[in-house]
């Protein structure tokens, strides 16, 4: 059960890191079209550099999603293969892990009152 908490947070922190690299690109995409009536040599060398960086920022940014999605599809059926084959097992862990959580909430919420 805690490594099942584990993998959710650090699937949200990649679903996090995800979304704020995609209003990065986004930002960084409205910023190129708000400067696409500069001119000079210096504006378009770097809307230039700045564009291939962003393709391939996306294609990363794609690459890296579909990791997180694929890795969290295994870890789901690895969850239900185990708790299919071995029911009782799992009951047995879900009820300590619960009575182990209520031992310390009960604990940590009457040395507070103290």
């Amino acid at each position: 059960m805690a490594s099942t908490n584990l993998a959710a947070q650090q699937h949200a922190s990649k679903e996090k890191l995800i979304a704020d690299f995609e209003a990065l690109i986004a930002d960084t995409e409205e910023l190129l079209g708000a400067t696409a009536a500069q001119g000079g040599e210096k504006m378009v060398a770097m809307r230039s550099r700045m564009t291939d960086r962003l393709a391939d920022a996306k294609q990363r940014l794609d690459t890296v999603q579909k990791a997180v999605v694929d890795r969290t599809r295994v870890t789901v059926k690895a969850t239900d293969d185990y708790v299919r084959g071995n029911p009782w097992q799992s009951v047995a862990i879900a009820g300590g892990v619960g009575f182990v959580l209520g031992f310390l909430l009960t604990r940590v919420g009457s040395s507070s009152k103290s």
